[in-house]
């Protein structure tokens, strides 16, 4: 399991919209700016954010995307899962015998399911609302590193 760009991302876009004003919508361009997420991704995560229910896309001059759902009901699991597939750290754990031959007699398999099972619990009890972020970290950065220089 990697949570890489794409799952950062996501949770990038979401803590943003979380931090704003309920229902208002956030363009794409604020939160690509305010975020510092490249457009070629936000395009395609914030349309599979939409299709998984997270997000709303308004459309129109006033256009943007707002939270589908109450930032403390979105889970980082759910984004994970949301963005790129379900949490599994070994794939015979999803496979089992269909991957590793060796699944039903195997002495790690228990190790490995009890450290899948604890790090699902936990990204599920953590959600947007937790981590929401009104004024974005790219402007957090400079703050900080202007005060840094001061």
């Amino acid at each position: 399991m990697n949570a890489g760009r794409r799952v950062d991302y996501a949770v990038r876009a979401l803590t943003y919209l979380a931090g704003q004003p309920p229902g208002k919508a956030i363009s794409r361009a604020e939160i690509e700016k305010k975020q510092d997420i490249p457009s070629h991704y936000l395009s395609k995560i914030m349309k599979d954010l939409v299709v998984g229910g997270l997000v709303h896309s308004h459309i129109g001059s006033k256009g943007g995307f707002s939270l589908a759902r109450a930032a403390e009901t979105i889970s980082i699991k759910e984004v994970y899962e949301t963005v790129e597939r379900p949490i599994v750290l070994m794939e015979c754990l999803e496979k089992r015998g269909d991957y590793c031959p060796y699944c039903s007699v195997c002495t790690q398999i228990s190790v490995w399911d009890r450290a899948q099972s604890l790090l699902a619990n936990y990204l599920a009890s953590v959600n947007i609302g937790n981590i929401a972020d009104q004024t974005g970290l790219r402007d957090r950065y400079i703050s900080l590193n202007a005060a840094a220089a001061t």
